[in-house]
C-alpha cells in the first residue's frame, strides 16, 4: 500500500512541479496514520515542497490532491491541519492484502532477490576463552535477527565470527587449564593472578590429561596429555572451548557462514601491510619511540598509538585491517553486532579505513551496540552461573526459558537499551508473556481449523477470497491494514538495523488477531461470511509465521 501511494503521488508531482525548476524529492514520506479517523496513511509531502514553490503548504496539498489519479486503491483524501495529506484506503485495497499474502504465502514481505549487494554481520566474537554469558546471547539474538532480517530486505547476507584467538586472554587460558592439569587450584599458591576460576577450566584440563580428541567447525585437536607442554594445552583449550560456544550457539539456533581467525591476520601478513600502506598514506608519526596514528584527522577526540614503544600493536590496528580484508571480500555493506563496551573504538577503526584512502565510505562499518542484561528469577537477580562461576551463560538461560522466549526476549527491546531477562515471566504461559501471545495467535488459527473440521465443513478458499467485500467490521478492517504493513516493516527494520520492531509489530497482529477472534463468530452458518473470515485468519496467520521467522522462532500449531 505504501509504495502505490508514493507512485500516485510521483504521478501528481509530475503535474505540480511541471513548468518549475523544483525537482522531485528523492524520497517520499509515506506513513500510517496514527488515529483511524484520519484514514489509512498520510504524507507530509506538500510541506517540504512549500518553500521550494513559494506557496502556503495547503495551497501546495491542494495542488497535489487535484493531480492525483482517479480511483484505484485510494476511496477518499482529506488535507488536514498546516498541509498533511491523509489517504483512505478503498475496501477494495484493503482484500486485495489478503489475496497476496495467500498467494505469496512464506514469500510475503520478504524479498530474496540479493539485488541490494553483499553484507556482512559480525556478531558475538566472543573469545573462546569461557562460555557463552547472556550478553553474547543478546548479541547472537540481534545479529541473528539482524542477518535474516537483511536478508528479507534483498541483500546477499554472510554471517561472520571473527575468533580473538591471540593476545593475553589466550595466553591466560592457556596458564589456568596449566594449572588445573597440574592439580593447582584457584586460590592456592601458584594458581595464576589472572587466572580463569570456572569449573569448565578444569572440565578442560580433565579432557587434555585424558588425551581426548575435539572437534570444533574448522579444527580438530588431539591432546598430547603432557602437562608441561603450554602451547599444546593452549591449542587443545582453545579447540575445546570454540566446541563448546558452537554448542550453545547451535541450541540457540544460530549459524555461522564463516569463522575468522585474528591469528590469521598476522600470520598472512595482513596487520604488517595494512600498517605499511598506513604509513606510506602520511597519517602517522613517530613519537616516544612509538608508532601513532593521527585519528583526530578524520574525527576522533585524540591520535591513537599504533605500535607501542615496548613492540607489538595496540587492539584497534588487527581491527583496521580486518576490516580491509571485509572490503575486499566485496561486502558493501558491513554491520558489527557488539556490547556497548566496544564504543570507543568506532572512531578509531574508521578513522584507519579513511587514512588508508582505498575508496571505503566514511561510515564503514556500521555498529549495532547492545547493552547488559540482567536475568531475574523470583523478583531476585541471577548473578552466577554453577559452570562459568562469575556470570549466568547462555546455556543456563536457554534450559530455563527455552529457545523460543530467549531469542523473543532479547531482540524484543532495541539493543541499546538495558534489558531485564525475567525467567519467570519467559516461562509463564499467560498473554503476560509476549512470545506466548504471539505463538498462540497463530495456534488459534490452527485450532480454528481443527473445529472446523470437527463440525464436518470445510473451508472453500475461492469463495472467501470472493466474499472478502463483507468483512466490513472495524476490528476486520483494522486487522487487514496491520497486515498491509509487513513488507514495510521489515524493510525498515533492514534500513535502520532494528530487528526489534519486527517482534514489536508480531505483537501488534497478535493482539489485532486475538480481539477480532473475541468480536466475532468465525464458525458461522452464513457460508460465504464464513469463508472471507476464515482466509483473514489464514492471511494472519502466514504473516505471523514469517516474521516469527525472522526472529527465529518457531510458529506452533498447537499449545
Amino acid at each position: 500500500m505504501k509504495s502505490q501511494l508514493q507512485d500516485l503521488l510521483r504521478t501528481a508531482l509530475a503535474t505540480v512541479l511541471a513548468g518549475t525548476d523544483v525537482p522531485a524529492p528523492r524520497e517520499i514520506l509515506v506513513e500510517p496514520a496514527k488515529d483511524k479517523k484520519n484514514g489509512d496513511f498520510a504524507t507530509n509531502l506538500a510541506l517540504t515542497l512549500a518553500k521550494p514553490l513559494g506557496k502556503p503548504p495547503r495551497a501546495v496539498a491542494e495542488a497535489i490532491v487535484a493531480a492525483l489519479p482517479a480511483g484505484g486503491i485510494v476511496s477518499k483524501v482529506e488535507i488536514a491541519g498546516p498541509g498533511f495529506i491523509n489517504f483512505f484506503l478503498a475496501a477494495g485495497a484493503l482484500q486485495q492484502i489478503v489475496v497476496e499474502i495467500l498467494n505469496a504465502g512464506d514469500a510475503f514481505g520478504i524479498d530474496r532477490s540479493g539485488a541490494k549487494g553483499k553484507a556482512m554481520v559480525e556478531f558475538v566474537s566472543a573469545n573462546p576463552t569461557g562460555p557463552l554469558h547472556v550478553g553474547h546471547g543478546r548479541g547472537a539474538a540481534v545479529g541473528d535477527c539482524m542477518a535474516r532480517v537483511l536478508a528479507a530486505a534483498g541483500w546477499q547476507v554472510t554471517k561472520e565470527f571473527y575468533y580473538n584467538d591471540a593476545g593475553n586472554q589466550i595466553a591466560n587460558l592457556g596458564v589456568s587449564v596449566q594449572a588445573r592439569a597440574k592439580g593447582i587450584k584457584p586460590g592456592d599458591a601458584g594458581w595464576p593472578e589472572d587466572g580463569y576460576r570456572g569449573d569448565y577450566i578444569d572440565d578442560v584440563a580433565k579432557a587434555y590429561l585424558a588425551g581426548e580428541t575435539v572437534t570444533a567447525d574448522d579444527r580438530a585437536v588431539t591432546a598430547k596429555a603432557d602437562a608441561d607442554d603450554l602451547d599444546a594445552i593452549r591449542d587443545f583449550a582453545v579447540a575445546y572451548l570454540r566446541r563448546e560456544q558452537d554448542l550453545d550457539l547451535r541450541a540457540f539456533g544460530v549459524k555461522f557462514d564463516v569463522y575468522y581467525l585474528e591469528s590469521s591476520l598476522y600470520a598472512d601478513g595482513k596487520v604488517d601491510s595494512t600498517v605499511a600502506a598506513l604509513q606510506a598514506s602520511g597519517h602517522t608519526f613517530e613519537e616516544g619511540d612509538a608508532l601513532w596514528l593521527r585519528t583526530t584527522a578524520f574525527g576522533d577526540d585524540k591520535d591513537r598509538v599504533m605500535r607501542k614503544r615496548e613492540g607489538g600493536y595496540t587492539y584497534f590496528v588487527p581491527d583496521v585491517a580486518y576490516h580491509v580484508n571485509k572490503w575486499q571480500r566485496g561486502f558493501v555493506r558491513v554491520i558489527n553486532e557488539q556490547g556497548a563496551d566496544h564504543h570507543g573504538t568506532i572512531a578509531r577503526v574508521r578513522a584507519g579505513l579513511q587514512a588508508l584512502d582505498i575508496g571505503i565510505p566514511k561510515g564503514y562499518p556500521e555498529y549495532v551496540l547492545h547493552q547488559m542484561v540482567t536475568v531475574m528469577r523470583g523478583g531476585e537477580e541471577v548473578k552466577l552461573s554453577k559452570r562459568a562461576g562469575s556470570y549466568v551463560t547462555l546455556r543456563d538461560l536457554i534450559d530455563e526459558a527455552g529457545r523460543d522466549a530467549t531469542r523473543y526476549f532479547l531482540v524484543a527491546r532495541k539493543s541499546d537499551s538495558q534489558l531485564i531477562f525475567d525467567i519467570d515471566l519467559a516461562r509463564a504461559q499467560t498473554n503476560d508473556n509476549p512470545v506466548y501471545y504471539i505463538q498462540y495467535a497463530h495456534a488459534r488459527v490452527s485450532a480454528v481449523f481443527r473445529q472446523l473440521a470437527e463440525r464436518g465443513l470445510r473451508y472453500d478458499a475461492a469463495a472467501g477470497l470472493a466474499a472478502l467485500d463483507q468483512l466490513t467490521e472495524a476490528d476486520a478492517v483494522a486487522l487487514v491494514a496491520l497486515l498491509g504493513r509487513f513488507a514495510e516493516t521489515v524493510q525498515s527494520a533492514a534500513q535502520n538495523l532494528e530487528p526489534h520492531v519486527v517482534a514489536q509489530y508480531l505483537r501488534d497482529l497478535a493482539a489485532a488477531f486475538h480481539g477480532y477472534y473475541h468480536a466475532v463468530p468465525f464458525l458461522i452458518d452464513d457460508e460465504a461470511l464464513r469463508n472471507a473470515r476464515l482466509a483473514l485468519a489464514l492471511a494472519t496467520q502466514q504473516v505471523l509465521k514469517n516474521g516469527l521467522d525472522l526472529l527465529g522462532v518457531s510458529a506452533p500449531d498447537r499449545m
